[in-house]
C-alpha cells in the first residue's frame, strides 16, 4: 500500500533495495540484484559468469526450459547431462565422467573434444526446491576451471548440508513467479558473493547505462528491472517465508505418510544432506505401464484437482534435438513416471485429504 501511494510503483523506489537485502541476508550472500523473472536471472548470470557466443553451458536434462533458453539467449550451446535418482538433479559423477572422457584442457581452456568449442560453465539445477549434490559438482567444476551458476528458481529456502541453497556457486538465481513458495507476481533475484559480478549483473539489467545525468550506455544492456511495487509484494512475502517453509514441509509429510505403504506409488526422494522446501510435492508412478502417469493426471483432473507431468526432458525438445546429450537415461525415466501434486501454502488437509483418496482410488483401478 505505501508504495501505491507514494506512487513509487516502477522500476525505481526503495523496495527493490529492501527485498534485494532482506533474500541476500536469507542466502547468505553479500550482494543481490533483483530482475523482472528468474529467466532474466539466469541470463544475466551466464553473460556476467564469462558465456559468450559459441560456448558451451553443461546443463541437467530434466529442468524447466528457461534453462537451457537462458543459455541460448547468449549464443551458446547446452550440453544436457543427466540426473541422479537420489535427488533427481545433476548427476556428479556422470559430470566428471563426462569432462574426463569428453573434453580436453587446451591453454587454460575446457574444450568439447567433439565439437571443438570451450566449455565455460555448469549449471545445476536445484529441482523441486530439493538442492543438488553441489561439493562434488564444484570440486570437478574448479578442476576443469568451469564457472557455476546455481539454477534454484525453484529452491528459495533449501538446505544443502546446512547451508541454503544459492550461496555455492559463484552465482545464483531465484525466481518470484506466482507459483513459488515466496512470490512477487512476478520477478527474480540473482545473488554472488562477488562484488563485480553484481555490479556486471546491475548494470546490464539497467540497460548498460552509464551516467546518472545522460541517456549514455557502454554495452547491450535489458531492461530486466523489478517494479518497486512488485518488489514491496515481494518483501511481504519473505517476511512469511519461515512460515511457507513450514507448511511445504507439513504438506510432504502428510503425502508421505499417507502414501508410504502404496504399491502404486512413490515419493520423491530427500538425500540424507538435504533440507528441501518441497517446492512442488511429487510422485513416481510404479504400476499401470506406459502412459500410466498422464492417465493418472487426467483421473485427478476428473474430479476437481489440478496436477501436472514433470517437464519432458530437454534434449528432446525439437529446438534442442541437435545438441549434445550425454548418457541421459535417468531424466526420461523420471519424466514418463513423475506427477506434481497440488502444493500451495493455502491447501487445506481436507483438500489434501481428497488428493490423497483420490490417488488411492486410482491405483485400486490400475493395480493388478
Amino acid at each position: 500500500q505505501e508504495a501505491i501511494e507514494t506512487t513509487w510503483v516502477s522500476s525505481a523506489g526503495p523496495f527493490v533495495a529492501r527485498f534485494e537485502e532482506a533474500v541476500a541476508d536469507w542466502i547468505g550472500a553479500r550482494h543481490a540484484v533483483a530482475t523482472v523473472n528468474g529467466t532474466a536471472a539466469l541470463h544475466i548470470s551466464l553473460l556476467v559468469a564469462g558465456v559468450q557466443p559459441d560456448e558451451e553451458v553443461l546443463v541437467p536434462a530434466l529442468s524447466f526450459v528457461a534453462t537451457a533458453n537462458a543459455v541460448s539467449y547468449c549464443g551458446a550451446h547446452p550440453v544436457f547431462m543427466d540426473v541422479d535418482r537420489e535427488s533427481w538433479n545433476l548427476d556428479p559423477e556422470k559430470l566428471r565422467n563426462y569432462l574426463e572422457e569428453e573434453a580436453t584442457v587446451q591453454n587454460g581452456q575446457t574444450v568439447n573434444q567433439r565439437t571443438g568449442r570451450r566449455i565455460r560453465a555448469v549449471l545445476p539445477v536445484q529441482l523441486l526446491g530439493h538442492p543438488a549434490d553441489m561439493d562434488p559438482i564444484l570440486e570437478v567444476a574448479r578442476r576443469f576451471g568451469l564457472a557455476v551458476i546455481e539454477d534454484a528458481c525453484q529452491a528459495l529456502g533449501a538446505l544443502y548440508k546446512g547451508r541454503p541453497a544459492g550461496c555455492l556457486g559463484d552465482v545464483a538465481c531465484f525466481s518470484f513467479n506466482g507459483n513459488k513458495v515466496v512470490t512477487a507476481g512476478g520477478g527474480g533475484m540473482l545473488v554472488s558473493n562477488e562484488e563485480g559480478l553484481a555490479m556486471r549483473a546491475r548494470h546490464l539489467t539497467t540497460q548498460a547505462r552509464d551516467s546518472e545525468e545522460e541517456c549514455s550506455h557502454d554495452a547491450i544492456g535489458f531492461n530486466y528491472r523489478l517494479t518497486n511495487v512488485c518488489a514491496a509484494i515481494g518483501l511481504a512475502q519473505m517476511e512469511r517465508l519461515k512460515e511457507f517453509l513450514q507448511r511445504k514441509r507439513q504438506i510432504a509429510e502428510r503425502y508421505r505418510e499417507a502414501l508410504r505403504d502404496t504399491p502404486g506409488l512413490s515419493c520423491m526422494p530427500t538425500a540424507d544432506w538435504a533440507t528441501a522446501s518441497v517446492w512442488l510435492f511429487t510422485v513416481l508412478v510404479e504400476t499401470g505401464g506406459e502412459g500410466a502417469a498422464a492417465h493418472l493426471v487426467t483421473h485427478l483432473r476428473e474430479r476437481g484437482i489440478e496436477s501436472r507431468r514433470l517437464w519432458q526432458p530437454l534434449h528432446t525438445l525439437p529446438m534442442y534435438a541437435r545438441e549434445m546429450a550425454y548418457r541421459v537415461t535417468v531424466a526420461p525415466d523420471l519424466f514418463a513416471r513423475g506427477v506434481a501434486l497440488p502444493s500451495s501454502v493455502h491447501l487445506q488437509e481436507t483438500e489434501q485429504d481428497r488428493v490423497i483418496d483420490c490417488l488411492l482410488e486410482w491405483v485400486r483401478g490400475v493395480s493388478p
